[in-house]
């Protein structure tokens, strides 16, 4: 069976690709969306988790967690509410460096929790307002390390002092700066991204999280990254957008494998009636047209399944989004891919297929 079929597709080469070539359209669209859907919400559960933090308070009602803003003066009023254990304030904003258009920068207090949560692998904590401490993963990537210059745009030069780890992957990308100089950077200067906070042992983030709200109304309390939706509303646009695309890219697709695999059926139907006469069942001849349409769905996803993976790289680089969101590959984004490509297939051999089981031998060969 698997003989005939791949003498069919050679025998139509240039249907076999742009039919391939179609299905691979909405593969690498559905890869790529389905990459950058998860690396938002890594990027925002890094952001939940700054410093070590347990929880994290931001801003409602805004598009973004990034774009969150809460005054620096409420810190001492959220370490007083009960179940809290310390609290401590951050500031997020994209950078520019020389040779990079998009790189983060934390602002964080000298004397807060998130300085004791870090490992530095050399050198020391920032001491004075010009003094930086760099992610080892950006020192990897700048080539940099202490002693050495940070050139921001905008913001000047800073003396890095120490490399760190803090084992977030969106922590460990960027750059640990005075609260008060990224706050200006931001051009908020007494405001701060999130407030990160730490939880009494023996305390339910989620019952603290609610006190917070209540004691500061306008705010969002966030512990788990399944709640960024609550915030972030254009992760959940994301998530609704892919999965629209995936309906519409089922639908194409399957059209598109409909209209291969008729034009296939229609153009082999002496083939397939000889078939029937020699005895084959028509359940067989039905499911020959299936793994025709199948294979064909195959060939589109290995395609797709690539340019979905540079398409997801080129997107972030194209808005300088790579400081705030990096494509997101794994193993269930890749199967995805190939279990939606297969309905694809399925979908539109479903027709062809039923047709070629109505043939009549004496008929068709007549």
């Amino acid at each position: 069976m698997l003989r005939l079929i791949l003498v069919d597709l050679r025998r139509h080469a240039a249907r076999t690709l742009l039919t391939a070539l179609g299905i691979s359209i909405g593969v690498a669209t559905i890869v790529a969306l389905l990459a950058l859907s998860s690396g938002v919400e890594r990027s925002a559960a890094g952001l939940i988790k700054l410093g070590g933090a347990e929880l994290g308070m931001f801003q409602g009602g805004v598009g973004e967690l990034t774009a969150s803003s809460l005054p620096r003066s409420i810190t001492p009023r959220v370490r007083e509410v009960p179940g809290v254990s310390d609290a401590t304030p951050i500031t997020v904003a994209t950078g520019e460096l020389p040779d990079r258009p998009s790189f983060l920068v934390f602002g964080v207090d000298p004397d807060g929790f998130v300085v004791d949560s870090l490992v530095f692998t050399a050198g020391r904590a920032a001491r004075s307002p010009r003094e930086a401490v760099l992610g080892d993963a950006a020192a990897r990537e700048l080539g940099l390390g202490p002693g050495d210059t940070l050139r921001l745009k905008g913001g000047g030069d800073f003396r890095v002092s120490g490399i760190y780890h803090a084992g977030v992957a969106f922590e460990d990308q960027g750059a640990g700066l005075s609260l008060d100089v990224v706050s200006k950077m931001r051009g908020r200067p007494e405001d701060a991204t999130t407030i990160a906070v730490k939880i009494e042992r023996g305390q339910s983030a989620s019952e603290v999280g609610k006190r917070l709200e209540r004691a500061f109304p306008g705010t969002i309390a966030i512990s788990q990254p399944g709640q960024v939706s609550r915030v972030d509303t254009n992760s959940l646009l994301l998530r609704k957008a892919t999965t629209l695309f995936v309906a519409i890219a089922l639908i194409i697709g399957g059209i598109a494998v409909m209209n291969t695999m008729l034009m296939a059926v229609f153009g082999r139907r002496s083939e397939f009636a000889l078939l029937l006469a020699i005895g084959w069942p028509r359940r067989m001849v039905a499911q020959l047209v299936v793994w025709e349409g199948l294979l064909l769905s195959l060939v589109g996803a290995v395609i797709g399944v690539a340019l979905g993976v540079a398409g997801g790289e080129l997107l972030v680089r194209a808005f300088d989004a790579s400081a705030l969101v990096s494509p997101s590959f794994s193993v269930w984004t890749f199967a995805r891919a190939f279990l939606i490509a297969g309905a694809m297939g399925m979908v539109g051999s479903l027709y062809p297929a039923w047709w070629v089981t109505r043939l009549m031998p004496a008929r068709a060969l007549g």
